[in-house]
């Protein structure tokens, strides 16, 4: 595993930590001048679903940013593993199939649905910019297409 490979996956650890924590982490108190605020604390995704993990001896975690265009939209799509993502600028809502609609701002955490088909929209006058984290399996996959009916 390269140094840069081994330096994403801390990173992604501790960010988990961060986004999912309610309490002052540790690390926090650890260091002087460290400030944890607590972004999201659930044990369901935005449509209610109950979060799942992964049964697995390969994980993997994926850190991507993802920028939608004023106007713009993700298409029709689901995650067979769980992804948690952080709105860090513009107005996004998503939309489920039964027509469902979540919206989400600048400064949300969301804790996204598995295995359920949704579509996420630029709704806001500005690009939606987020920190996304998938928690899945090794070379499996983390978005999968699918064809809105």
């Amino acid at each position: 595993m390269t140094t840069a490979r081994k330096s994403l996956n801390a990173f992604c650890i501790l960010a988990l930590g961060i986004l999912l924590s309610t309490a002052p982490l540790a690390l926090g108190s650890d260091y002087e001048g460290v400030k944890v605020t607590p972004l999201k604390k659930t044990t369901t995704t935005t449509s209610g679903q109950k979060v799942t993990y992964p049964k697995t001896d390969a994980p993997e975690v994926t850190a991507v940013l993802v920028e939608i265009p004023v106007g713009g939209e993700t298409g029709w799509h689901m995650h067979p593993v769980p992804v948690y993502a952080y709105v860090l600028s513009g107005a996004l809502t998503v939309e489920m199939e039964k027509g469902e609609r979540y919206p989400f701002r600048e400064g949300d955490a969301l804790i996204e649905v598995v295995n359920q088909a949704h579509n996420g929209r630029n709704t806001g006058k500005v690009p939606v910019k987020l920190v996304v984290f998938y928690t899945g399996v090794e070379g499996g996959p983390i978005t999968v297409k699918v064809a809105h009916q």
